[in-house]
């Protein structure tokens, strides 16, 4: 035991997972999954797929979920540096439309979790970023929804002044999302 450390957000399940990272002259060593600490935070899950994605400074990509076939997600990035973001849609929840935002990057190591009814996004602030996550469920392409990444009555507060001077890019899919108010889950 002792190899991460589980901090609850103000967003009850979604946690920050720091890791004991063991370096030398030749690197670092690192785990960034062990079941049975997992299960001894209170997090037993089962994840079945692995994604890897790249992106080029102010890429925003989000916010993102599957309705039906709703997805826990580990994430971490291993080059650069991302704003992470989570919103809670978990209708019965006294959270339900807010929003958690951290910084993950490859120096601090950190990793989210953020469990299955929440809508997903992310900003990339270094000049590229390389971010990898863990689910719980299959990505189903049919069941994919998703929020604007400017939705007013969230009002996530992104750190664009952290790449002043570049342009946000985002996919056509995500220039189109509905606000919270006008998505009928």
């Amino acid at each position: 035991m002792g190899k991460f450390s589980f901090i609850e957000t103000e967003i009850q399940g979604v946690y920050i997972i720091e890791n004991d990272v063991f370096g030398d002259n030749r690197g670092y060593f690192m785990e960034t999954y062990n079941e049975r600490e997992f299960k001894a935070a209170g997090l037993d899950m089962k994840f079945v797929q692995d994604n890897q994605s790249k992106s080029k400074k102010g890429v925003l990509r989000g916010l993102h979920f599957q309705k039906n076939y709703p997805q826990g997600k580990l994430v971490r990035v291993i080059k650069g540096e991302v704003f992470d973001v989570a919103v809670d849609l978990r209708k019965n929840c006294s959270t339900y439309g807010k929003w958690i935002g951290v910084i993950l990057s490859e120096e601090n190591k950190k990793q989210l979790y953020i469990p299955e009814g929440f809508a997903h996004g992310f900003l990339v602030l270094s000049e590229e970023a390389e971010f990898c996550y863990k689910c719980t469920e299959f990505y189903q392409p049919q069941d994919e929804g998703g929020l604007a990444w400017n939705d007013p009555d969230i009002e996530i507060e992104w750190p664009f002044e952290k790449i002043k001077g570049t342009d946000i890019i985002l996919s056509d899919k995500d220039k189109k999302w509905p606000t919270i108010k006008n998505y009928n889950q």
